[in-house]
């Protein structure tokens, strides 16, 4: 009766385990975006893609409270579109990206929104070392099966900053204080390799 107990045990441990991780995805940087815009005087609206996320996702729709997320954007990856604006983008004068070279976001609080597909996603976005909440709108674009079978979510994503919060207040009021984000992400479980590609 007792290794009856212990195998039943062992077993619904398995299976949480496993249930734990199908719902940790990976977050593909090849279909990330993280877009800031801002205004630059009343004149134009320039905008600067951060590309190379790296990080995990936790997302069950069944207990949406549960999920997390932990992202990190390396700044090497900062694209203004313009090569000028880039370079100065990556100084003392805004990011500073040799003395802290990446930016991170990490979730503190996950809550269904208005609809199925909507989520509110509080977390800490750190710049420049310097750490403050933000709270993401978040929309569930589709769940379902990636190439080869995997599990695959994308989202899309929307936020307001002020980038004087972060130490970033050059030229400001010249070029807006506030910043949009807008964020677009796919992400897959990943998969234990077969015993060919080992």
């Amino acid at each position: 009766m007792t290794r009856t107990r212990l195998l039943i045990a062992s077993l619904l441990l398995a299976i949480s385990s496993a249930q734990a991780a199908s719902n940790t995805y990976k977050l593909d940087p090849n279909h990330t975006q993280v877009l800031a815009s801002w205004d630059h005087g009343g004149f134009s609206r320039p905008s600067a893609n951060f590309g190379g996320a790296d990080g995990t996702l936790v997302f069950d729709p069944d207990k949406v409270e549960a999920s997390s997320v932990d992202v990190t954007l390396p700044l090497s990856g900062l694209d203004a579109f313009v090569p000028k604006l880039t370079e100065h983008l990556r100084t003392a004068d805004f990011f500073d990206a040799e003395t802290w070279p990446t930016a991170r976001f990490k979730s503190t609080k996950v809550e269904q929104g208005a609809s199925p597909n909507k989520l509110k996603v509080t977390g800490d976005l750190t710049i420049r070392d310097v750490t403050k909440p933000v709270v993401l709108d978040v929309t569930l674009n589709k769940a379902g099966e990636g190439r080869g079978g995997a599990p695959k979510v994308g989202f899309d994503a929307t936020a307001t900053i002020l980038r004087s919060e972060f130490g970033i207040a050059k030229f400001i009021p010249s070029s807006s204080d506030e910043v949009q984000l807008r964020i677009t992400t796919e992400a897959t479980v990943p998969q234990a390799p077969t015993d060919a590609a080992k």
